[in-house]
């Protein structure tokens, strides 16, 4: 009788030590990722990017970490080149259409000029018997001295039959610019969603593999107690470090596929996620 007592008790306090190093370990483990003051997975080092650490919650979902889609949108269209760039072909083409409704004033001209002086040869031909002057001679005289402005107005054929189809091309090419920047805008956006929808989906992906790894960690960790003790096999617990390593590598090819999506997301928007964190 105080065999078997003695032997369930001993089975207890197995069991009992078994627990609490499962216990220390997965506190361990959780205690031991890369994180920030304010609890951020780090993605840096372990990632290959020289002086480069991303700080991102990965337990909660990033699309409530960023700013809403809409505004994350209107900055991309912002700071694209490619949109800007069409902007300015938009308002080149633009003034080219103004330029097309006013070429017509090409064809009328001004001119207007001032002079004075001795009128004598002018008068001299006026004059008459008696010494008078005529009204010839005063008029003459008076078209000599002073102001004198002038309009000269050219109307051409081609004013009356093709510069309103110079003036339908040019409005057309502005139209066709516009139309050009919002299908650049609409592949932007496009691009966008699918980056922005990859980046939540490697997020959850990330999520669940960790746990995975976590838990494999810490059969491993059992596993090396219980070898030592000769309480499993070296055929199990080589199963053991391969389920460790399977999990693990499953992890980090879901943590580079997860930082290349924010990175491509970055190069799309413009700006650094940092900046686009909501407050």
């Amino acid at each position: 009788m105080r065999f078997r007592l003695f032997r369930l008790n001993t089975i207890l306090i197995c069991r009992f030590s078994l627990f609490c190093l499962i216990g220390v370990l997965t506190i361990s483990l959780c205690s031991g990722q890369n994180r920030g003051a304010r609890g951020l997975v780090s993605f840096g080092a372990s990632s290959g990017f020289a002086d480069d650490t991303l700080y991102l919650d990965i337990n909660q979902d990033i699309a409530g970490q960023l700013l809403p889609f809409d505004d994350l949108m209107k900055i991309a269209v912002t700071h694209s080149p490619l949109v800007k760039y069409q902007n300015e072909v938009a308002n080149s083409l633009n003034e080219g259409y103004e330029i097309a409704k006013l070429q017509i004033l090409q064809n009328v001209a001004g001119a207007a000029n001032y002079s004075t002086g001795n009128q004598v040869l002018v008068s001299t031909g006026a004059l008459q018997q008696g010494g008078t002057s005529t009204a010839q001679g005063s008029t003459l005289g008076q078209i000599a001295n002073g102001y004198r402005v002038g309009i000269d107005v050219r109307f051409p054929l081609y004013e009356l039959f093709g510069r309103k189809h110079q003036i339908r091309q040019a409005q057309a090419n502005y139209k066709a610019a516009v139309h050009q920047r919002e299908t650049v805008e609409l592949s932007l956006k496009r691009d966008l969603i699918g980056i922005y929808q990859d980046m939540i989906t490697t997020q959850q992906l990330l999520k669940i593999l960790l746990v995975d790894e976590q838990a494999s960690l810490t059969a491993l960790r059992v596993g090396e107690v219980e070898i030592q003790k000769g309480q499993i096999t070296a055929d199990l617990m080589a199963s053991i470090t391969s389920r460790y390593v399977q999990a693990k590598t499953a992890s980090e090819q879901a943590k580079g596929s997860f930082l290349k999506n924010v990175r491509y997301f970055e190069a799309l928007v413009g700006m650094p996620i940092q900046r686009l964190k909501r407050n």
